[in-house]
């Protein structure tokens, strides 16, 4: 459940470097050599964060910029602009049509990821690479483990994704429907029901020192991850 980052350079040497950097990092690297390529690339699943070159065949990062922030569902979807463009006036610009930070070329790799992972800290309180610990169970995004009181537990990737999103999301009730949204994705059919047998798999898996008690049923709305 790493972070997909969407890295838009038409420069392969560069493209490639990036893609390296941010897998080293441990996100997920997607590309897109030109505009029309990057418009096709900003789809569901949406990309967490988007590195987004100024100049591009067929149009540029500006108006990629423009386009998303235009639409509801991708106007929150962090930027930052790449260019060897240094001039103030340019940056500001930039800034303007809403991307988030600004690198100008040459930057080292370690001034790449201390801006994204800034960006990331900023549009979400909990970076989906976090250790998250709630009354000894223990989950751990990066190296995808789960563990109760030191004790591993095993379970399936979606039953993975469900407690994630739920460690992260403690003390709200989540409907069937809200929790197929968030775990599943809303490109993708399942039937509700789906959902309960899910839940009732990572109760099972979580069980160990009755960690199952933290995933509440609230009849008739849904389910609340609670560890009151």
């Amino acid at each position: 459940m790493s972070r997909r980052i969407l890295i838009v350079e038409d420069e392969a040497p560069i493209r490639d470097m990036l893609s390296f950097v941010v897998e080293q990092n441990g996100y997920q690297a997607d590309t897109a050599a030109d505009y029309d390529e990057a418009i096709l690339a900003i789809v569901e699943p949406y990309p967490d964060l988007i590195l987004l070159d100024w100049m591009l065949p067929g149009g540029s990062g500006i108006q990629i910029a423009k386009k998303m922030k235009q639409h509801e569902i991708t106007r929150n979807i962090p930027i930052i602009m790449i260019t060897a463009r240094g001039e103030e006036e340019d940056k500001v610009r930039g800034l303007e049509v809403g991307a988030d930070d600004y690198v100008t070329k040459p930057f080292s790799p370690k001034e790449l990821m201390a801006r994204i992972k800034a960006v990331i800290r900023r549009v979400s309180p909990t970076s989906l690479d976090d250790t998250i610990t709630i009354q000894g169970l223990v989950l751990d995004p990066v190296s995808h483990r789960v563990t109760a009181n030191g004790t591993a537990l095993e379970m399936g990737p979606t039953e993975f994704r469900l407690l994630h999103f739920f460690m992260t999301h403690t003390e709200r009730v989540y409907s069937r429907e809200q929790l197929l949204d968030q775990v599943w994705g809303t490109n993708v059919y399942v039937e509700d029901r789906t959902v309960d047998v899910h839940i009732r798999r990572l109760r099972k898996a979580i069980s160990h020192a009755e960690h199952d008690k933290l995933i509440q049923t609230v009849r008739g709305s849904g389910y609340r991850f609670s560890a009151k």
